[in-house]
């Protein structure tokens, strides 16, 4: 799925931790935190850096609008950061909301708008989340079952409305979200599912086919009575003994068995040429040995 899983280091949870604690000091003073978090070029100038990230780690709303709010932010980095980071690895997805959040803030820059909101989670996870793992399914209210990639088309045509329809803020966040997207594009590799077998009506057995043809040379060899033949057949089946093949007993070699088990083994041929041997054995009979009786005329 992805060129380089890399090493888990759990950032998923970094990431909750920052969420809950951001939460704590938004619900305390929503209006010192946003003068203290959101991002500003004006002020990142200046030296306050931090704000480059921290407009990150809000929820919208107020009350339990707000605390809903974060329930669903943590639910969904929980759930699909977590998925993706044991799949990608933690350098990956470190570097994937490294670019969703500069490139977003950037982009602001440029506009010279203010940031303030959870985008990372609700944009740019998702839509690689949608990608990597598609046929997953989300069960709204425990109920209503959603793919995650109808999911992700609504997200992604509610962004680029607000786009069109006059946010700089969601012109921002798309361009973050598809310059990290595009990040994972380049990352992931293609696997491409091997053919699917062929029909077992349709599927040509050779080996059952080569050993048929085998068995049927032996049988035409004994009926004839020819040894170089024989000789032959069973040089053959000697240099095509296949190792370390569990054969059975001689008396179970029945190539004309209806359930065809011999014809398709692999240790035909080392079967046949024992068979063989034991044939020439038998064709092979001791000189008859006729005892001499004495003349009556002899001394």
């Amino acid at each position: 799925m992805f060129r380089s899983r890399g090493e888990n280091l759990r950032s998923v949870f970094v990431l909750l931790f920052l969420y809950v604690a951001f939460f704590l000091l938004e619900h305390q003073d929503p209006r010192k935190f946003s003068a203290l978090f959101r991002f500003d070029l004006g002020l990142v100038t200046h030296g306050q850096w931090w704000r480059v990230v921290t407009y990150q780690f809000t929820q919208a709303g107020e009350g339990w609008v707000e605390a809903l709010s974060l329930f669903v932010t943590l639910l969904l980095v929980y759930m699909m950061g977590s998925a993706v980071e044991e799949e990608w690895g933690t350098r990956h997805f470190v570097t994937l909301f490294a670019i969703s959040t500069l490139t977003t803030a950037g982009c602001a820059a440029w506009l010279g708008v203010p940031l303030l909101g959870s985008y990372f989670p609700y944009f740019t996870l998702l839509f690689v989340y949608a990608s990597a793992f598609p046929q997953q399914t989300f069960y709204l209210m425990g109920v209503v079952a959603v793919r995650v990639r109808v999911l992700a088309v609504l997200a992604l045509a509610v962004l680029v409305w607000g786009a069109f329809s006059g946010g700089a803020s969601n012109v921002a966040a798309l361009t973050g979200a598809l310059a990290a997207y595009a990040y994972y594009l380049t990352q992931r590799v293609r696997v491409v599912a091997p053919p699917p077998p062929p029909h077992p009506s349709l599927r040509l057995d050779t080996t059952a086919i080569q050993n048929g043809a085998r068995y049927a040379a032996i049988r035409q060899a004994l009926a004839a009575g020819a040894d170089a033949e024989l000789e032959r057949l069973m040089t053959w089946c000697e240099r095509e003994i296949v190792p370390n093949v569990n054969i059975c007993p001689p008396a179970d070699y029945k190539p004309e068995n209806a359930d065809g088990y011999c014809i398709r083994c692999e240790g035909f041929a080392e079967c046949s040429a024992r068979y063989l041997r034991t044939q020439r054995a038998k064709s092979v009979r001791p000189p008859l040995v006729v005892p001499q009786v004495p003349h009556p005329d002899a001394p």
